[in-house]
């Protein structure tokens, strides 16, 4: 028996949620092996990934609502916080 075959017959075996999971995480394993965008202007760029895909929407919305996104001094001063104090 073949390495598909395998796991076909142990993924039917499963309950629907874990089949779902296991599916989730060969995607993931899929986008892994995808090339990344290059800024080479001859090559096409790869479609986003579905957390890329994800976060676009959650910062469009964010956009939309009228509230300011963060610097890159926002963000810092926020880890920082989060971490115990920030120190200027």
């Amino acid at each position: 028996m073949n390495t598909e075959n395998q796991l076909l017959g142990i993924w039917r075996q499963l309950p629907q949620t874990k089949q779902q999971e296991v599916l989730d995480f060969a995607q993931f394993l899929a986008e892994r092996r995808r090339p990344t965008p290059s800024t080479t202007p001859n090559q096409p760029v790869t479609q986003p990934s579905a957390l890329g895909e994800r976060l676009q929407a959650i910062r469009d919305q964010i956009v939309e609502s009228g509230m300011p996104l963060l610097t890159h001094e926002d963000i810092e001063r926020e880890m920082c916080d989060r971490r115990g104090g920030y120190q200027e």
